[in-house]
């Protein structure tokens, strides 16, 4: 199955690099499973970081420990599956690995996947350095 980014999926990834378009274009063409970019899943201010520090579901607020959706260099995804979002850790998993293929094959890059990080696990999110 082909699958393509929706117009808001490509919408909240105004203003991240390029070659991380670029890389979710080609990527999600053949991915294993269908996937979405969640709102605040970009480029993030440090107002909207703070405010996803303070409810706990990041660990970076935006001004002292600032993350890498600040400066372009992440997104995140999550899993659609029959019109509705989820985020099932093995679906996700398996678009990572997904990802960091087309990553490296063909465009040469190293995508850090969130899933691998060792003391705090955050599945949704990728980045580069």
């Amino acid at each position: 199955m082909s699958y393509k980014l929706s117009n808001r999926s490509l919408d909240r990834l105004k203003g991240i690099k390029p070659i991380l378009i670029e890389i979710l274009k080609e990527g999600i063409k053949e991915s294993p499973y269908d996937f979405g970019i969640p709102q605040n899943g970009g480029l993030r201010t440090a107002e909207d970081q703070h405010l996803l520090y303070i409810k706990k579901v990041s660990k970076c607020d935006g001004y002292k420990n600032k993350s890498y959706h600040q400066s372009g260099n992440a997104f995140d995804i999550y899993g659609y599956d029959n019109g509705k979002a989820h985020w099932d850790i093995d679906k996700l998993a398996s678009i990572a690995r997904h990802l960091q293929e087309v990553a490296t094959v063909k465009f040469s890059v190293d995508l850090k996947w969130g899933g691998d990080w060792k003391s705090w696990k955050d599945y949704p999110h990728f980045e580069i350095k």
